[in-house]
């Protein structure tokens, strides 16, 4: 099943459709506080932990309410206190009651000197306050709360006092956020002072939008998608599609016992200079690293022994150049190779210099009315169209697309199939006109699907949740966000396993959504293992066989 990412309002829509379907809203309430119960046993072990559920008057409350039932059903020491609640006929709250469960409410809490000492004990905190139904600043009696709220969980953290039953993982209770953390617009991602960050968030039919886009997404923690009866079949297919491991591993290629390395392709890279030999290096140590079967760097001739140093798995077409920078007559040479070939990644390192810029764009047959004439291309003898004709499918990154964004209207002679893998600053200047890398950032996933209408190609804007999108709408989200894949060679990475998976015969839009996926899940593995910081880019590389297995075994 696709996961798609929700506006408010389409969530609420398919709630109605849900409920028109028979699946009831009381069903549904039902379901979220169980699926919230449940992701709390899974994620931090329930039995004898001391849970205190922040009800609000809506239906996010509801579900805290059901979720505090299922919470005391599995062995915990659960307590409701209660914001507010209209004072009418409302089974759920009936039902704790019933259950034994303390209730306390606010308005009888002289001082929040009960809410204070109930979170200074509590291993789980569950915000149930508000959800999805953020629409004005939060102030009054609910930003006082959320303030004693804050600031006891500073405490336990700072004194340890987490406090009568043992902690899960340190002295700080954990938060658990129901559909969405109170203060957070799920549809802006704008997030209130007032708000509390969650350590794990339980949405409901779908990730919302807010949850991707910062400030806000730095508040859900871990987002977990519960399934509660709502089917997300009404929606068409030209909205925000969430990446899944699913989604991947439906795609990934099969890999036959009776294979040999000429049935898992064969990928041909062109990169590196005498500046960037790790460029080179780090983009073949991915395709290796994704099962490609044959990888073969073209690089300029005086780097091949650093580079080989540390590859020995690749072949090496070495290239003319000019001082250790690709040469523009090394266009036949690559030409004379590149059919024999499913797939060229063109780019990683080779530098701006004049010669490589002119070499790009005689590749590429991107020839005539260059945005910068000083730049020196050869114009007059470029192989032209015939040249780009004759490539494999193509993912263009790094210097590459630097050397596109000085040429007029680049994206004309562009071959069928393109891949451009640029991060923000590289797509504001493919897109010209003064654009700027803050221009793009502020609407990165419109940004992305307009460009890759009108380039012809699919294109993967890099960064905390990579957009990828292709000429005909598709736009797919990656569920990552990583500190620590802000570091040299990231995309070096990336490029090479989009490459190693285009070579294996994956389309387009597939090899540049898996790659993301396999490189985003990659970099959580390394940095589960060594933090963020300091991890390199290295270390990703060296993880994408793990999480290739992962994601092929059904783990995401």
């Amino acid at each position: 099943m696709r996961t798609w990412i929700l506006t408010v309002e389409e969530s609420r829509y398919l709630e109605r459709e849900a409920n028109e379907r028979g699946v009831g809203f009381a069903q549904m309430m039902e379901n979220a506080g169980r699926r919230t119960a449940l992701t709390i046993q899974e994620r931090f072990g329930i039995s004898d932990r001391r849970v205190v559920v922040l009800v609000g008057p809506g239906n996010n409350g509801g579900d805290g309410l059901v979720a505090a039932h299922y919470l005391l059903a599995l062995g915990s020491d659960v307590t409701c206190y209660v914001w507010k609640r209209p004072p009418v006929s409302d089974v759920n709250y009936d039902r704790v009651v019933a259950d034994g469960v303390p209730v306390i409410w606010a308005q009888d809490d002289q001082g929040y000197r009960t809410l204070q000492a109930l979170v200074l004990s509590s291993d789980v905190v569950v915000d149930a306050l508000l959800g999805v139904g953020v629409s004005r600043p939060i102030e009054g009696s609910l930003s006082e709360l959320l303030g004693v709220v804050r600031e006891a969980l500073d405490d336990a953290d700072r004194t340890g006092l987490g406090a009568v039953v043992p902690s899960i993982r340190d002295a700080r209770p954990k938060v658990v956020a129901v559909d969405c953390p109170t203060g957070l617009d799920c549809d802006t991602g704008a997030l209130d002072p007032a708000s509390l960050t969650a350590d794990v968030t339980v949405t409901f039919a779908g990730p919302k939008r807010g949850m991707i886009r910062f400030p806000g997404a730095e508040a859900i923690g871990e987002l977990v998608v519960a399934d509660i009866g709502v089917s997300d079949d009404l929606l068409g297919t030209d909205g925000w599609e969430m990446a899944t491991a699913d989604l991947v591993r439906s795609w990934l290629p099969a890999r036959p016992r009776s294979a040999n390395k000429g049935s898992f392709g064969r990928a041909l890279i062109v990169a590196g200079s005498v500046d960037y030999t790790g460029a080179a290096s780090l983009a073949g140590t991915a395709a290796t690293r994704v099962g490609t079967g044959l990888v073969t760097l073209g690089l300029p001739a005086p780097i091949q022994p650093a580079v080989a140093a540390q590859l020995a798995e690749a072949t090496y077409l070495l290239l003319p150049h000019d001082l250790g920078v690709v040469s523009s007559g090394a266009v036949e040479s690559v030409v004379d190779k590149a059919a024999s070939y499913d797939a060229l990644l063109l780019g990683p390192g080779l530098t701006q210099e004049s010669e490589t810029v002119s070499f790009v764009l005689r590749l590429l047959g991107v020839g005539r009315g260059s945005r910068s004439p000083s730049i020196g291309f050869v114009a007059s003898t470029s192989p032209g169209s015939a040249a780009s004709a004759n490539l494999p499918p193509l993912v263009v990154d790094a210097d590459a697309l630097n050397a596109l964004a000085t040429a007029h209207r680049w994206w004309a002679e562009l071959p069928a199939g393109t891949t451009l893998t640029p991060h923000p600053g590289e797509m504001a200047r493919l897109m010209g006109e003064g654009t700027q890398a803050s221009d793009v950032q502020a609407e990165r996933e419109d940004v992305c699907r307009r460009m890759a209408a009108k380039w012809r190609a699919v294109v993967v804007l890099k960064g905390a949740f990579t957009v990828v999108a292709d000429p005909e709408g598709q736009l797919v989200v990656i569920p990552f966000a990583n500190a620590g894949l802000a570091t040299a060679g990231s995309g070096d990475v990336l490029a090479g396993v989009i490459v190693g998976l285009r070579a294996q015969g994956m389309g387009a839009l597939q090899a540049a959504v898996a790659g993301a996926y396999v490189h985003g899940l990659a970099g959580e593995l390394a940095r589960a293992d060594l933090g963020d910081m300091g991890m390199v880019a290295g270390d990703v590389a060296l993880r994408l066989p793990l999480a290739l297995r992962r994601i092929r075994k059904g783990r995401s």
